[in-house]
């Protein structure tokens, strides 16, 4: 047996254990609203963000890519889901409160690639002499340099709260580097 028919086999059992409990997924307008993040992390198989946060069918959308950084590939993908969650005529979390959250981690790959400066400037599209401000070789300030990334973006929602984590890939535990906040502060 290869390594994908074992996971059709898992998807089997899986599939008849929802279908048994009655928790097979909503059709997406119904979903929304249930929603409560977005979690950005990497995309090292020893960092599953529902793993590592608990997170349950349904709860969050989880978006992965190499670093978990904020990419305009990434950004894109953004305003593609806000554009569904408009068309669909729902709101991620119902109008209640809603997180961003950002996962990063130790011992990222991304870490390994300094040396490469061409190579990451075009994954960031960006000019070599800006790769400075990504932060690439330490995941606490480059995870802090993503939140203040988003933050600045006027699209996203200011009530939303957003915040910045660092898994460690040696003891399992998450370290928190930006505390949750919303986006931005009100204005009177």
């Amino acid at each position: 047996m290869n390594s994908l028919d074992s996971m059709l086999r898992r998807n089997k059992d899986f599939a008849a254990q929802q279908s048994a409990a009655g928790t097979l997924m909503p059709s997406l307008p119904q979903a929304l609203p249930n929603v409560k993040a977005i979690v950005v992390g990497c995309a090292d198989m020893r960092v599953d963000p529902a793993d590592i946060l608990g997170i349950k069918p349904g709860e969050a959308v989880v978006m992965r890519n190499i670093g978990g950084r904020i990419t305009p590939g990434l950004l894109e993908q953004l305003g593609l889901l806000g554009r569904i969650g408009e068309v669909a005529g729902e709101t991620p979390g119902g109008g209640g409160e809603f997180h961003i959250i950002v996962l990063h981690h130790t011992d990222c790959g991304i870490t390994r690639l300094v040396g490469d400066p061409d190579r990451l400037a075009r994954y960031f599209q960006i000019p070599e002499a800006e790769l400075k401000t990504k932060a690439v070789s330490d995941p606490r300030a480059a995870v802090a340099a993503d939140v203040a990334l988003l933050r600045a973006i006027p699209a996203l929602p200011s009530e939303w709260l957003i915040s910045g984590l660092v898994y460690d890939v040696a003891t399992g535990l998450v370290e928190v580097v930006v505390p949750a906040a919303q986006i931005r502060a009100a204005t009177a």
